[in-house]
Formats: structure tokens, sequence, C-alpha cells
């Protein structure tokens, strides 16, 4: 069992605080959802292809495994493109409070993929995650498109991590972070051509769109994906999930001293939004208790 160490748990908190950076990222932009995520994958695929290079890290997998990638990448081009979307049409606060449920729906997921049975506190705390949405929900409903594109990319997220949980075990964190992207750079590329919207007037870029594009890609995305996976050699599991919950703070906070007056919410919203957070931390708790106890009998 790895321990903890003040440095590792410095470095996992500045990938998450970078992982809270791409929403804001993705307010300053000025591209539409789809070709924003269409960039930012295709940049990010080239910058793992590189590493890999570099690395001499092999591209070979068996056809089983490249499959399982490949569909999980259109589930991640999916996420994005919703998470997106839902900054678009709402704002970062709202985006990220929404994200945050996607460890409930992990939780509920889990029993049907798993075949595992449900339990108490799961439910319990998923009541706790929907009275903090019914606050976010009971403000002005000019933000409903972005909450349901929000919750929608939770749900996307909860599937392709356990996806990931599985590949994982199978093949190395840049291997799954290439194909992966690349295959969602491709689907949405297809999206943009046979839509018609393959145009330099959608694709244009102002102003600084690609210094942030390439911030998004390179740090946000390879670097910190690949990153993450090589901390939890060094951290516990618990250590990993419990800091991973702060990437909502730190989003919200970013989003609050950099984008200004837009990023104020009703005090319903992060009444909400902190629900959510507890159920979230309490769920990382509970979990990591009853693992311990179960570790403790099993040695008795």
């Amino acid at each position: 069992m790895p321990k903890n160490n003040t440095s590792h748990i410095l470095q996992l908190h500045g990938i998450v605080f970078i992982w809270g950076f791409t929403a804001v990222l993705g307010a300053l932009i000025s591209l539409g959802a789809l070709p924003l995520v269409w960039y930012r994958m295709g940049i990010a695929v080239f910058s793992v292809a590189l590493f890999m290079a570099f690395k001499k890290k092999s591209f070979v997998q068996p056809w089983p495994v490249i499959r399982h990638m490949m569909a999980t990448g259109v589930v991640i081009s999916l996420h994005w493109l919703l998470f997106f979307y839902a900054i678009k049409v709402s704002n970062v606060s709202i985006t990220l409070a929404c994200l945050s449920t996607g460890a409930f729906f992990t939780a509920l997921l889990e029993p049907l993929i798993y075949r595992r049975k449900l339990l108490w506190y799961e439910v319990g705390l998923g009541v706790l995650v929907i009275l903090g949405l019914l606050l976010i929900f009971g403000m002005d409903m000019t933000y409903a498109k972005g909450m349901v594109a929000g919750l929608g990319s939770a749900l996307l997220a909860a599937i392709f991590s356990l996806n990931n949980g599985r590949l994982i075990q199978k093949t190395e964190a840049s291997v799954i972070c290439f194909y992966e992207i690349g295959t969602g750079w491709l689907f949405l590329g297809a999206v943009l051509l046979f839509s018609g919207m393959m145009t330099p007037e959608v694709l244009a870029l102002r102003g600084w769109d690609l210094p942030y594009l390439l911030i998004l890609a390179t740090a946000c995305t390879a670097y910190a994906f690949i990153e993450s996976i090589r901390l939890m050699k060094f951290l516990t599991p618990y250590t990993v999930m419990l800091t991973t919950n702060m990437e909502p703070i730190y989003g919200i906070l970013l989003a609050f001293f950099i984008l200004g007056d837009q990023e104020q919410m009703h005090a319903s919203f992060y009444v909400g939004a902190l629900l959510i957070l507890i159920a979230v931390v309490a769920d990382s708790v509970i979990k990591y208790r009853v693992k311990s106890k179960l570790k403790q009998q099993s040695t008795v």
C-alpha cells in the first residue's frame, strides 16, 4: 500500500487545481463547444504521441483493448462536449456544481456494471445530492440548459471512469490517453465534417484563443491525465479521491476571481453546491472506513 507524503499530496493538489482551471479556459475561449473540444483533443493527442515516442513506449495493443479504448474515447468526447456547452450556455459555477454529481452516478452505475448490491449510505447520500440539485435548480431557470448539460456531462464522466478503471489494469495511462483522445478527436472531426461545420468561420481562432487552447490541451489534458495516474503509485486511493473532490471548489474560486460578476450566484446556489460537496466527501470517507474495517477483519 502506498504511503502519503507531503510532496506528492501537493503535486496532486496542483493537478486538481489545473483541472479546475479547465472550466475557466473554456469560458475564455471564443469558440463554440464542438470546435473547442475538437481543437483540444487534436493538440492533446499530438502531445501524448510525442511523449510516448520520446519515452519509447509501444503503441501496439491487442485489438479487444484498442476497441474498448476507442469506445471510451467517444464517450469522453461527448462528456467534454456537454461540459463546454454547459459553460457556454450558463457559467463555470453552474457547470462545476453539476459535474460534481459524477461520483454518485458512479455509485449508481457501479453495482450494475460490477454486479454488486447498492449500499444504503449511497442511497442516503444520493438523496442529499438531489436536495442540493433542487436548490440549484430553484434558481432562475435561465440556467436550465446548462444544468441539464452539466448533469449529462457528469453521467458520461462516470461511465468513462468505470471503463478506465478496467483499462488501467491492462495497459499504461499514456497508451489509454492516446487511443481515447485520438478516437474522440476523429469522431468529433467527422461530426464537424458531416454537419457542414468544418468551415473557416466555425474554426476561426480569435484573440487569445490559440494560447488558451495550447494550455488547455497540453497542461490541463495530456499532462494532467498522465501525471494523475503516476501519482497513484505514491498516494493511497483515499487521498486521491478526497483531493479530486476539491476540483469544483478550485474551479468556482478561480472563476469568481478571473471572470468576476458573471460568476456571482444566488445564495441558494452555494447552499446546494455545498450539500453536493459534503455528500461527495462523505462518500469517499465512508468507503475508505468500510474498506479499512474489512481489511482489519481479514487480517484477524
